[in-house]
């Protein structure tokens, strides 16, 4: 057993990886791949806008809180999905993990449409956060051993951002099947889901053709494999640039890792990343979780918006989210990972509290407040996305599934109160209790922002052998 744990290769196939220019075969990876955010996105958008269709005896005839606890039930599968196949993808790798995730998710999403009451809806949405949870950590791994480090930054928060795509599908889908004009109000929610369940077939045939990552067989001690994997990409994305120099780099061959290792790497290997990764995982999932899971229900209780028309106030802020890490990722790669990722996490912050001020002294409308939003999470969406790209990079590739898991469930656990919390402020009429819920999300998003000044990582450019060296 020594032996093998002492046992080192050398390839140069990181360094082909990340000598690829852009390609056709990136961007067909990316799609492939990437349509997890936009499935999270439809699924936490349409349990948003059905948000105020379900408290009609109608449908489950759901309070405001039964509503956010559906929400916290989705949160909580993805809790455990993630630690779940977060260990098995850095075990059994990332293809087939993100194929099992994905079916998962496309099983349960089907079979919430069809629930007769509310524990039946909370269980198959619990499962439904679970194939989404575990997708995150077979997917981000993958996507940041395929990219280019070069490109890497810009790439992960295009990825996250397209949450946003799928937040804006579902937002458009819910004005047709959430109008009793078009649809019966007890028969469009459900098949809301079952048209969200259809998107995640088709792209569990697309993932088919995705490979192995490179990264992972080498560590595997499976070099053979990896360069024939890398042969067939380098053919596919138009070979080498002419001028490229391949180094050569040292991986340390190692059994599957298991929870002391991960320990070990957290708390003396390196504890500063371990403590940006918590806290800006925790703050924007808080953050999104009380913002985003409540709106439709801000917007009825307080601004007397129909739930029929919720779908139109979702829209703007769905594209305000899917621009901010659109136009802001180049800079995470040119700017540098430590200003920009404190930068967007203290505006988005400050921003939410004067939009909670705004409207607690009752100067804002449905219009006004949802131009507030927008403006808020153009940067919270990219900060959001940042948080993903820094616990992806940051820790060795032997868990790396496992790292991002542990991160994402401890942010994801703690903010997964959030709905419930924020539904029981609305419960109240009261629009102070709902600022008071701002001005929380307000101080951890400032928080972290002098957390990623003080221990961010300058890891724009460099390799992931490079911030993570074979010891």
């Amino acid at each position: 057993m020594a032996a093998e744990s002492e046992r080192y290769i050398h390839s140069d196939v990181p360094s082909r990886l990340d000598a690829l220019g852009w390609s056709r075969w990136h961007k067909r990876v990316i799609v492939a791949l990437g349509i997890t955010w936009i499935l999270d996105g439809l699924e936490a958008s349409l349990i948003s806008a059905l948000g105020a269709t379900l408290q009609d005896p109608r449908t489950l005839g759901l309070s405001a809180t039964q509503v956010g606890f559906t929400s916290t039930a989705y949160l909580a599968g993805q809790v455990l999905g993630a630690l779940v196949f977060g260990h098995l993808t850095d075990r059994h790798g990332r293809k087939r993990l993100f194929l099992v995730t994905l079916a998962l998710y496309l099983v349960s999403t089907a079979l919430s449409g069809l629930a007769p009451n509310l524990a039946v809806f909370v269980v198959f949405r619990f499962f439904a956060g679970a194939g989404i949870g575990g997708e995150y950590a077979a997917i981000n791994s993958a996507i940041d051993e395929l990219v280019p480090a070069r490109l890497r930054g810009q790439v992960d928060l295009g990825i996250n951002g397209s949450y946003w795509v799928g937040a804006a599908m579902a937002f458009g889908l819910s004005l047709v099947v959430l109008d009793p004009a078009i649809v019966p109000i007890e028969h469009g929610w459900r098949i809301a889901f079952g048209l969200g369940s259809l998107l995640g077939l088709a792209i569990l045939i697309i993932r088919r053709h995705v490979p192995e990552s490179p990264r992972w067989l080498l560590l595997h001690d499976r070099h053979d494999e990896a360069r024939e994997v890398v042969a067939t990409i380098e053919e596919a994305a138009g070979g080498l640039p002419k001028d490229v120099v391949l180094a050569s780099v040292r991986i340390h061959v190692k059994r599957p890792q298991g929870l002391g290792a991960l320990i070990h790497t957290l708390f003396v290997r390196y504890p500063r990343r371990a403590i940006l990764g918590v806290v800006l995982m925790l703050s924007q999932a808080f953050l999104y979780n009380a913002i985003f899971f409540s709106y439709p229900l801000v917007l009825k209780t307080f601004h007397g918006v129909s739930p029929k028309d919720v779908g139109l106030y979702g829209l703007p802020f769905a594209a305000a989210n899917f621009m901010g890490p659109l136009l802001l990722g180049r800079m995470f790669d040119r700017v540098g990972r430590r200003s920009m990722i404190s930068a967007t996490y203290a505006l988005s912050g400050v921003l939410l509290a004067i939009t909670g001020a705004l409207f607690v002294a009752g100067l804002l409308d449905a219009v006004t407040q949802t131009i507030c939003w927008s403006v808020v999470f153009f940067f919270a969406s990219a900060a959001a996305s940042s948080a993903y790209l820094t616990v992806s990079e940051l820790f060795p590739l032997e868990l790396r599934g496992m790292a991002i898991a542990v991160f994402y469930a401890f942010g994801t656990s703690i903010a997964a109160i959030a709905p419930t919390l924020f539904g029981m402020f609305v419960d109240t009429g009261n629009p102070v209790s709902v600022f008071h819920g701002y001005l929380l999300a307000t101080l951890l998003m400032c928080i972290a922002a002098v957390v990623a000044r003080t221990h961010g990582v300058d890891a724009e450019g460099r390799s992931l052998e490079e911030l993570n060296p074979h010891d």
